[in-house]
């Protein structure tokens, strides 16, 4: 049997407790051997939670470990390009959460380091593992024919913190860290833009294919902010994304994609519900709706990051995915500011 890979964790805030630990557990093929975070007593309280045996402070003792093989950067975004490189550098495979990080710039020299140390780098963007995205994918390159148009949205409503309330475990916070986290969420316009954008971007990427032209328009209430997208793909394809946040409501995601020879839409819930996405596959003349079971895209994931460090091959989705969708997120920005056109 093969070995499992033996894991660390940098980052023991909110969404390393409330999805990656709980997904880690179950996961087949990864053994978690270490978890790091500056609060000491976080670090602590996670690791005798889920009876981890290494408790680190400093991300350097991760990375002078050498019985660890890989690790997961937890870490806040600002974060990301740093830790990601020095594991890279230390030899570590890296499962970096979405966004891959903060710059275009620093997206790109990720892509050089992987490419110099041929170790496996894979974005967070875990929506690509929900097994109903993943029937979408094989249907739009199997049945659909030629991509045309699409529709993809994504909102946050204002009855998401009812139901993270009910889902959600306890999490282990530190007072003063939240404070310092508030304060660089402060722009919250391109924090939201960021967070959700890499979302929603990564998935038309999957979907729809690459995207060559953005024009958006951007609208801030105070807490409720919105973009409205056009984009235009490689192949001439015209779709629309919504970006929503704290509106009225439910939250909702989804992409519904036309083409020559059928249409695909995907609901996608909300991840903690741990449900695959809801899919209408339509072509000749019949609409197939998959019944999926395995709804932890989280620790599907997982899996698939140690099978690729395991068996090799590229690891989904990749550094040049992460790389995409950062551009992404720039290009809206820019074009939401300007009111030009920006070609990506």
């Amino acid at each position: 049997m093969t070995a499992p890979v033996r894991l660390a964790v940098i980052g023991c805030g909110r969404i390393a407790q409330i999805a990656h630990f709980p997904a880690l557990e179950k996961a087949d093929g990864i053994e978690l051997v270490a978890v790091c975070d500056p609060a000491e007593d976080i670090a602590r309280a996670v690791a005798t939670r889920y009876a981890v045996p290494a408790a680190y402070s400093d991300p350097r003792q991760v990375f002078d470990d050498p019985t660890i093989e890989a690790v997961l950067v937890a870490a806040p975004d600002r974060f990301h390009h740093t830790l990601a490189a020095d594991a890279l550098t230390a030899g570590k495979h890296v499962l970096v959460e979405k966004p891959l990080c903060s710059t275009v710039e620093q997206a790109r020299e990720l892509v050089d380091l992987v490419d110099r140390t041929g170790l496996v780098l894979q974005v967070g963007a875990m929506k690509r593992h929900d097994a109903g995205m993943q029937f979408a994918r094989r249907f739009v390159t199997e049945e659909l024919g030629q991509v045309r148009t699409f529709t993809a949205w994504y909102r946050i409503g204002d009855l998401r913190a009812g139901i993270e309330a009910t889902l959600f475990p306890r999490v282990y916070a530190d007072a003063g860290v939240r404070q310092v986290e508030a304060g660089f969420k402060a722009d919250r316009s391109r924090y939201l833009l960021a967070t959700h954008g890499a979302h929603i971007f990564d998935t038309v990427r999957y979907l729809a294919g690459e995207v060559t032209s953005v024009v958006a328009r951007h609208r801030d209430d105070g807490t409720d902010q919105a973009w409205q997208i056009i984009l235009i793909t490689d192949t001439g394809a015209i779709g629309t994304v919504s970006l929503t946040v704290d509106v009225p409501g439910q939250p909702s995601e989804g992409i519904e994609v036309f083409g020559s020879d059928g249409t695909v839409r995907v609901d996608t819930h909300f991840p903690f519900y741990r449900r695959a996405s809801t899919v209408h596959a339509y072509s000749a003349g019949r609409t197939v709706v998959p019944e999926l079971v395995d709804g932890d895209a989280y620790e599907r994931q997982a899996e698939a990051f140690a099978a690729t460090v395991r068996s090799g091959g590229r690891p989904v989705p990749d550094v040049r995915d992460g790389l995409a969708a950062v551009d992404l997120i720039d290009a809206v920005a820019q074009a939401a500011e300007t009111g030009r056109e920006i070609r990506c």
